[in-house]
């Protein structure tokens, strides 16, 4: 059994979207890997997982660091994420100049300090 069908089976069992720390203790012993990091081994095994497969993908991130399986999440989204989710993401250039416009602001002696 793999790492990603355990998770399958976890998620399965709880029924509720969990941090990647939160699966790892769940499965007690269960997973694959004998790594001294699991948590690392799950959380990229998942992300990699979701980004080659997209929307084939059985899982989706509900949040930052939190998982569940596709077929459970809009069980958990509160109202208020459903319309976030139909709001399209603001673009890489929209985030890039706000990043920008952050910088910007700090005063001269906070960039300098940054920049070593």
């Amino acid at each position: 059994m793999n790492t990603l069908s355990v998770v399958e089976e976890i998620m399965r069992e709880t029924r509720t979207p969990m941090s990647v720390r939160q699966i790892v203790e769940h499965a007690a012993g269960r997973l694959p890997t004998r790594s001294k990091t699991p948590v690392t081994v799950v959380g990229r095994d998942l992300s990699m997982d979701i980004k080659n497969k997209g929307e084939a993908s059985i899982f989706v991130r509900t949040e930052v660091g939190r998982f569940t399986l596709r077929e459970l999440c809009h069980e958990h989204e509160p109202a208020t994420s459903k319309q976030a989710a139909s709001t399209p993401a603001r673009s890489r250039e929209a985030q890039k100049a706000q990043t920008t416009r952050s910088r910007a602001r700090r005063p001269e002696g906070a960039r300098q300090a940054m920049r070593g």
